[in-house]
């Protein structure tokens, strides 16, 4: 395993028994940005980065009881929590790198990533790998409850230019890894990046 997986773990287990409790109004903005995949009945869907789950009953009441939802996480404390909170009964859940799904090519209609981006070692060849699982067609959402210059803020941080969610580098970064932008919003309560999967 590498560094930038330990790291990450480190970060996410030390978290994940209170992530939930820290950010306990963050449902209704979740809901609306999988309203923005225009995910339908029975589609299959993968929540990439899952944690706690947040994202897995929006996702099934978009995709109804024949549709297929998949929570994948690298944290098993992360899973855990989601266990804990009953979520698994809106996915299934994987511990899982997104570097290399457990998913067969063109397998999914979409992907939901909320705050995955950032934790991203190698964000071109992840989310090219992300691509491979999606359909041409399908739709990618790269989520945050919150936009990019609240959390800069929320951190003690300043913007920079070299920030990956800026819309200049967020834009040639997908579009290098099978995804055309589609739509990019980034407010003080919601940052969302839609893209389609190119053929």
């Amino acid at each position: 395993m590498s560094d930038d997986h330990t790291h990450v773990q480190e970060f996410f287990t030390a978290r994940a028994a209170g992530w939930d409790s820290r950010f306990p109004d963050d449902g209704p903005v979740y809901a609306a940005a999988v309203a923005e995949l225009g995910l339908g009945e029975g589609d299959r869907v993968l929540d990439a980065g899952c944690g706690t789950g947040r994202a897995l009953p929006p996702l099934r009441a978009a995709v109804g009881a024949s549709g297929v939802v998949l929570g994948v996480d690298l944290t098993p404390a992360m899973l855990e929590a989601a266990l804990d909170a009953g979520r698994d009964r809106d996915g299934r859940l994987l511990l899982a790198d997104v570097a290399a799904l457990p998913l067969r090519a063109e397998s999914l209609d979409a992907v939901f990533a909320a705050g995955l981006i950032a934790h991203l070692p190698h964000p071109a060849d992840n989310l090219r790998e992300l691509a491979r699982v999606v359909r041409p067609g399908g739709t990618l959402a790269l989520f945050h409850p919150i936009g990019r210059a609240a959390l800069a803020a929320r951190h003690g941080r300043r913007l920079t230019p070299d920030d990956l969610r800026a819309e200049a580098n967020l834009r040639p970064l997908l579009a290098g890894s099978g995804w055309r932008m589609t739509s990019y919003v980034d407010e003080d309560d919601r940052f969302l990046a839609l893209a389609t999967r190119t053929s």
